[in-house]
């Protein structure tokens, strides 16, 4: 698994790669995401299951976003649920940044809010038949 790009460290956006809700969210994180700092994976394949083996306790469900920094470095670390949409915002920078102020409200009222829309993502938004396949101008980005 590529962990740069273009000699940049990259961070890892795992996500369920059918769910309509998770690819509306990476095509507007890679519309926003100027500077290329994320790279994406979907949670069904080869890069999710190699940051997963590293880490054993994140949770495996495809109900949750995870997010990996610093991937292939001592300092890499993975972001679960209402953590990973705040550190994602949080790398973006720029106006994003100034959301991961939301971190400072009690995680628990954070995950308990994602829990709901995440149980119904896919009976509010849909499920793809099979993950999208990114442009040929986003493709450097994805990972299998």
């Amino acid at each position: 698994m590529p962990a740069t790009h273009n000699g940049r460290r990259r961070n890892v956006v795992l996500f369920d790669g059918v769910c309509v809700l998770c690819d509306r969210s990476m095509r507007f994180l890679l519309a926003k995401d100027d500077g290329e700092v994320l790279s994406f994976a979907p949670l069904q394949g080869e890069t999710a299951r190699q940051i997963l083996a590293r880490h054993p306790k994140a949770d495996r469900s495809l109900a949750t976003v995870l997010y990996a920094r610093e991937v292939d470095t001592e300092n890499e670390m993975v972001y679960e649920r209402s953590d990973a949409a705040l550190m994602i915002l949080r790398d973006l920078g720029g106006i994003w940044r100034a959301l991961s102020w939301l971190r400072w409200i009690p995680r628990a009222i954070r995950d308990g809010i994602y829990g709901v829309i995440a149980r119904n993502r896919y009976r509010w938004f849909g499920k793809l038949d099979a993950c999208q396949l990114p442009g040929s101008d986003e493709s450097h980005r994805f990972l299998d």
